[in-house]
């Protein structure tokens, strides 16, 4: 069973800011999707394609835990949002992130992980993710999460 690693919200160290670009050589990826269902497969198909031709497939659970989290974001934003999104992937300096911008200015909440068939997404989020955010852009915002993907041990999970 998962175990919340802190608190219900973001973390507080984490810069909200649009991330700056990686460098040259770093991986980059951005997609933008229409709000259907199918988005949420394409969008997990696209983050295990891109993860193995940039080599990260192989790094333990990176690509398995990326593909659950980008799936959960994803999901988010066609319930929600329900209007074009854009998934962005970024790999450098041994992190992975992941974001999603939707027209949505609502904040995600994490909920706690009950019996019930839905709220549970975010709560994967906080609890798998190295860091998690959101800030607002414009008329939306952006969800994001990291990954470490340096292979080494302790990277990729939350610091105590």
């Amino acid at each position: 069973m998962l175990q919340l690693s802190g608190g219900h919200f973001p973390d507080p160290e984490a810069r909200y800011g649009p991330f700056p670009q990686p460098p040259l050589g770093a991986g980059h990826l951005s997609v933008v999707y229409d709000p259907r269902p199918c988005a949420v497969r394409e969008a997990r198909a696209e983050v295990r394609r891109q993860l193995e031709g940039w080599g990260l497939a192989e790094r333990g659970e990176v690509a398995d835990v990326a593909e659950l989290l980008v799936g959960e974001l994803v999901t988010n934003a066609v319930l929600h949002a329900a209007s074009r999104f854009r998934l962005t992937l970024f790999a450098a300096h041994g992190v992975l992130r992941c974001e999603v911008a939707d027209a949505d200015r609502r904040v995600p909440r994490v909920c706690e992980a009950g019996t019930g068939e839905n709220g549970r997404g975010m709560f994967l989020v906080h609890s798998l993710a190295e860091r998690w955010g959101c800030h607002r852009d414009g008329p939306g915002k952006t969800v994001w999460f990291e990954l470490g993907t340096c292979g080494s041990d302790g990277c990729g999970r939350r610091r105590p």
